[in-house]
């Protein structure tokens, strides 16, 4: 049986290639900086000492991601990033990260910070997950 594509000169279907991959250059020499991935929870008193809510300690009940990117001997300037909704892309003269986030993320409203006598990026991203109402309620 032969299998019919949509468009006959296509060479595979969006379906087979990996979401992220238009970024990715593997010709690039550029060294794969550190980095460490965190969850992170907003809680407040009534989370902590009343247990009012439906919090807990988990993973579901983070709303942000936060990249820590250890980036010695750079100047902020150097950095360029850029955010999609599940892709982060960094470069630097020396380092290149292309990371394919855990969760989608709200890539228009996320914070970057450069903590220069670290020498590390920390990046903030709101977390989008479609059942969030269920923790979050």
């Amino acid at each position: 049986a032969q299998v019919k594509s949509e468009n006959s000169k296509t060479i595979w279907n969006t379906e087979e290639v990996p979401e992220g991959s238009e970024f990715d250059d593997t010709w690039d020499p550029r060294e794969q900086p550190e980095y460490e991935i965190f969850f992170k929870q907003r809680v407040g008193t009534e989370d902590m000492f009343l247990g009012m809510s439906r919090k807990d300690s988990s993973t579901a009940c983070c709303e942000d991601l936060v990249i820590k990117i250890k980036l010695p001997e750079t100047k902020f300037s150097d950095i360029t990033l850029d955010l999609q909704d599940k892709v982060l892309d960094l470069r630097t003269p020396q380092k290149k990260l292309l990371l394919h986030l855990p969760h989608p993320v709200d890539s228009k409203n996320g914070k970057a910070h450069f903590l220069s006598e670290e020498e590390i990026l920390e990046v903030t991203l709101r977390m989008i997950r479609e059942f969030d109402y269920i923790n979050f309620a």
